[in-house]
């Protein structure tokens, strides 16, 4: 059973902390979030603009020397210093860990950030579930996405809300709040638990569906055809190692919070492999529908797939699969089946993101988990609709988003790698940790993916990245927008850390003892630490 408020203890103290009910939901949790967006409209045309099928080999191989490695970092660290990334980076810092916690809100203010335009999608996929049955986008999908339905402005910063998009839109935070304030077990867990199983069946059927439309060879011999030319370009690799980073939801708090509602002694590799493998299994499954797909699509017009616009990310969901929605036998249902799935992929996504900023408020304030979860929750949802529910909306989102994602969550994972592995000296310490209560036990290997390879290759993208957007600028927009709401966006995830991180704690974090003892030998007693691991 999970523990909750009324369990008996002190006067004054800290409420046990929340647990998930078993294995089973912590790893349906864990796949629910990394399972998002990305999986369905990113990684199809990620892999087809980049090999093929000759795209899996770096895939794989991103996914074996830093995904995983890296996800099974975040795992050790929330479980073993057991709290959101705030609190458990100020544990993990020791003497230095009033400067680490501020790693932890810079994970923390991300995930706030992500969540604001996040829900605006799902918001967007609600809709077009509605529209699918009358197939309401008509002839022109894209005029009735960009104008009917979004009315989208000039570059600036508009009151003028748009109602199609702020009530469904409001509805989804009204949702998000209730799961959050439900708590670990009968809010996360449950969601993810219902939700989770409906999205597979919904896919699979659509994508079955998709394998029996005139052209679905075509599209599938243009996705999987490997170019083996590909393997000798670096970008190619580093396309790889971006998509299995951005899609596993480490380095931004999700997997440190979720591991540390964990019981102590709890299997951690194991269930990671699961949760890793699950996830690049629904990318797989999405690159087979998606490009099924869009194979009758270009049978349809009398085209190839490389003469289709609109391959990846919301031209793909929003404006090009509806077209193909309009020009197939039984349309109407294969929309509600995608755009439902969009929705629900989308809205695990959101909870576990939602839980990583409400669990460090609750953690600093010393607040109940409904306080957290509802000022959380307000404060995200009247800024989410400001910004993002207006004519100038799907704009700042973009750049919010491009800025956030490759600039953000990067910065993110190589400061996590060289203070944690570098600075503070903690691998060895937490990869005894995962050993000491995993099955599938890591090699010293893990140490140097985590603290060599996972840096330099994402120095290299984040490098590239900067580059990129300065000289190159981004999607034709002025300058001045760019720098308000792309840089300005970094710089927030910056001072948002360090104004955090200078706030006093209503409880100190620091009056705790990691489980089990580092090194082994200073284990005073096994009665001593059998008596922890129930604590």
């Amino acid at each position: 059973m999970t523990r909750t408020d009324t369990d008996s203890r002190p006067a004054g103290a800290p409420a046990p902390r929340e647990q998930w009910t078993g294995q089973v939901g912590f790893i349906l949790s864990a796949i629910g979030s990394a399972v998002g967006l990305g999986n369905i409209w990113r990684f199809p045309g990620v892999a087809y603009e980049n090999g093929g099928g000759a795209f899996l080999i770096p895939y794989l191989v991103a996914l074996l020397t830093a995904g995983i490695p890296i996800l099974f970092l975040d795992y050790a660290i929330g479980h073993r210093f057991r709290g959101a990334a705030p609190t458990a980076f100020r544990r993990l810092g020791g003497r230095a860990g009033r400067w680490m916690e501020s790693l932890g809100w810079f994970q923390a203010t991300i995930a706030f950030v992500i969540g604001l335009y996040y829900t605006v999608v799902i918001a967007w996929a609600l809709s077009f579930f509605v529209f699918s049955f009358d197939l309401r986008w008509g002839e022109d999908p894209a005029a009735f996405f960009t104008g009917d339905y979004l009315q989208v402005g000039d570059p600036g910063f508009s009151f003028e809300f748009v109602p199609g998009v702020l009530i469904p839109l409001v509805a989804v935070w009204v949702m998000a709040i209730v799961v959050l304030a439900a708590g670990i077990a009968k809010g996360v867990q449950r969601a993810n638990v219902i939700v989770l199983p409906i999205l597979v069946v919904a896919f699979v059927i659509l994508v079955v569906r998709a394998l029996f439309l005139d052209g679905a060879a075509e599209g599938l011999n243009a996705l999987f055809t490997p170019e083996w030319a590909a393997l000798a370009d670096p970008n190619v690799w580093i396309a790889a190692y971006s998509q299995i980073f951005f899609s596993l939801s480490i380095a931004f708090g999700i997997m440190i919070t979720y591991a540390s509602y964990r019981r102590r002694r709890s299997n951690l590799t194991t269930p990671g492999l699961v949760v890793a493998f699950s996830n690049s299994s629904f990318e797989i499954l999405a690159g087979i529908g998606v490009f099924a797909t869009l194979g009758f699509f270009a049978f349809e017009r009398g085209v190839s797939i490389a003469e289709l616009d609109g391959l990846t990310g919301v031209g793909l969901s929003f404006i090009t699969f509806p077209a193909i929605v309009s020009q197939m036998p039984g349309g109407p249902i294969f929309g509600a089946l995608f755009f439902g799935s969009l929705a629900l992929a989308g809205f695990t996504s959101l909870i576990s993101v939602l839980q990583v900023v409400s669990a460090a408020v609750q953690e600093k304030l010393a607040i109940s988990r409904r306080a957290a979860a509802l000022g959380v929750g307000v404060v995200s949802a009247i800024l989410s609709v400001l910004v993002f529910s207006t004519t100038t909306g799907l704009l700042a989102l973009d750049v919010v988003d491009q800025w956030t994602n490759n600039i953000g969550i990067v910065v993110s994972a190589i400061l996590t790698s060289i203070l944690v592995i570098w600075v503070a000296r903690k691998g060895g310490e937490l990869r005894y940790h995962l050993n000491a209560l995993s099955t599938f036990r890591v090699g010293s290997i893990w140490v140097v993916l985590v603290g060599v390879l996972g840096p330099v290759v994402l120095g290299y993208m984040l490098v590239a990245r900067i580059v990129t957007l300065i000289v190159d600028g981004y999607g034709g927009l002025p300058p001045l927008y760019l720098a308000v709401f792309g840089w300005g966006a970094i710089a927030l995830l910056f001072v948002g850390a360090i104004v955090l991180s200078i706030l006093p704690w209503r409880r100190s974090p620091d009056d705790f003892t990691p489980w089990p003892a580092f090194p082994p030998e200073s284990t005073g007693s096994t009665g001593t630490a059998r008596k922890e691991v129930r604590s």
